[in-house]
């Protein structure tokens, strides 16, 4: 027994609504989710008399991630006070034609492993722009985010007040 057109098409539709609901759920959920993960994906720099100004925003682990600038290329980047260097993951440093350069043992949460040292040409973070930053090229470092450890944040002032990291670049 077949149904009437009209039947037929409403099914059609009701399935294809259906189908539009759930992708429309699923992409503001996943814009959602990226959003806590990444709370800086659009990095809002400010400028005074001397100075340039970043403020970030922690992520909902507390952590302060952003998208930065390296050689050219975007990345992922993540704050890390506790980390000497910027700490590369070998893939990424791949990606980013970086040189492998003197092997360093490095000690991480992880236990000890090797490294490699290296220069970045450039460093961006919103507006700040750093040159011939020291870093480490990691082939153990899972992932690929950039640690942002000292040797580039030594370059900045840098205030954290209740999940609000303000980084600031003096120009003189």
């Amino acid at each position: 027994m077949s149904q009437p057109p009209g039947k037929r098409a409403g099914k059609v539709l009701l399935i294809v609504a259906w189908a539009a609901a759930l992708f429309l759920a699923t992409r503001f959920f996943g814009q959602w989710e990226e959003r806590q993960q990444n709370p800086n994906a659009q990095v809002q720099s400010s400028h005074g008399e001397g100075f340039i100004e970043v403020r970030l925003l922690s992520n909902g682990q507390g952590h302060f991630v952003a998208d930065g600038v390296i050689n050219g290329q975007r990345v992922r980047l993540l704050l890390d006070t506790g980390a000497t260097d910027v700490a590369i993951p070998e893939t990424l440093a791949r990606e980013l034609d970086l040189q492998r350069g003197a092997p360093v043992m490095l000690s991480t949460a992880n236990g000890r492993t090797q490294g490699y040292r290296t220069r970045l040409d450039s460093l961006q973070l919103g507006d700040i722009h750093l040159r011939n930053v020291r870093a480490l090229v990691v082939p153990g470092l899972d992932g690929e985010q950039v640690l942002l450890g000292m040797s580039a944040l030594k370059q900045l002032e840098f205030t954290q007040r209740g999940g609000t990291l303000l980084l600031r670049q003096n120009l003189k």
